[in-house]
């Protein structure tokens, strides 16, 4: 029997729709069920709607903890909804000082400050199953009306647009990870990949809630994948096609310097850092107006056709990255 060794990075769509097809999904209080492209899952409760997202962390140095809380509370976002709570959890390598466990867990509460998010609980031991710090965030947030976005809400005619350029946190893993590979990319370049996590950050909290109150149908937090991935799951999960326009595009340019330098293709690069939000024609360009006034990065992206599958206006498909570009990189 033929039994296939599985890449780094997330499972491909086709392997994990079939994993989750099994799970029970009839229960009345579970408004969002696990499913392809949507961040969160959504719990009815009283009256309200419970969102809960879990994300791992599994980067090294200081600054996990933070990136554990960003990713998580990015997540929850997206759906329309403020993260509140966060539970975390650290398994950490054999070796681990006092002193990097401190860096790690300030680093958690200055984001969680920054986003005004309460940690309620957790746990971290030291392990052998490890070989370097994995963190595992779990983010909660509490909707009293019951309102929430879908990554599946795109309605035919909308518009999507890109909030924030890519690839940001691909390049700062590229820039620590990779450094010794990088010679050719200049000194300042390579500064500001290494300084993204924080500037222009990772963050889609801001954005994301903004644009729920612009009117936003559907919102993405496009990571593995990149942009790609984000985009083939907007359509995917909205059972419609996206056209997309290449030049609109959003570019980080230390990140496409990068991607240059070890042969990646930034479509398809992590993207945490930007946002896809999805407008109707008759306000998508009041929520441009709202975003640049406001100091965003902004630019349509992608029109909701029908059909399936996305591809660019002048014709071709946008290749989907099954493997994140970084994972395929970091593996060589």
């Amino acid at each position: 029997m033929n039994d296939p060794v599985l890449p780094s990075g997330k499972l491909r769509a086709e392997l994990l729709r079939r994993m989750l097809a099994p799970f029970r999904r009839d229960s009345t209080d579970l408004l969002l069920p696990p499913s392809i492209g949507e961040d969160a899952g959504v719990i009815g409760i009283g009256g309200g709607a419970l969102v809960a997202a879990t994300d791992p962390i599994t980067l090294t140095g200081k600054e996990i903890g933070g990136h554990a809380v960003l990713i998580n509370a990015n997540d929850v976002a997206v759906l329309g909804v403020r993260p509140r709570w966060f539970l975390s959890v650290f398994l950490l390598p054999l070796g681990t000082t006092e002193l990097e466990v401190t860096g790690m867990f300030e680093s958690m509460r200055e984001a969680l400050e920054a986003l005004d998010i309460v940690l309620v609980g957790g746990h971290t031991e030291v392990t052998p199953a490890v070989v370097q710090p994995v963190v595992t965030g779990q983010m909660l947030g509490y909707q009293e009306d019951g309102q929430f976005i879908k990554t599946g809400g795109v309605a035919l005619g909308d518009a999507v647009l890109q909030i924030g350029s890519a690839p940001v946190e691909g390049a700062a893993v590229l820039a620590h990870e990779l450094e010794e590979r990088l010679d050719a990319v200049a000194p300042e370049i390579l500064a500001q990949a290494k300084a993204a996590i924080r500037d222009p950050g990772i963050s889609v909290v801001a954005p994301a809630l903004r644009a729920t109150e612009l009117g936003a149908t559907a919102m993405h937090d496009p990571t593995e994948g990149g942009l790609s991935a984000g985009l083939h799951e907007m359509a995917e999960a909205s059972g419609l096609a996206l056209r997309v326009d290449r030049e609109a595009a959003l570019w980080f340019a230390p990140g496409i310097a990068l991607c240059e330098a070890v042969g990646a293709d930034p479509w398809g690069m992590l993207a945490s850092g930007t946002l896809l939000a999805a407008f109707p024609s008759s306000s998508v360009d009041d929520a441009l107006s709202a975003f640049t006034s406001e100091g965003y990065a902004v630019a349509v992206i992608a029109h909701a056709e029908p059909g399936d599958g996305v591809s660019f206006g002048d014709g071709p498909a946008l290749p989907r990255y099954e493997q994140d570009e970084l994972s395929r990189v970091l593996s060589e």
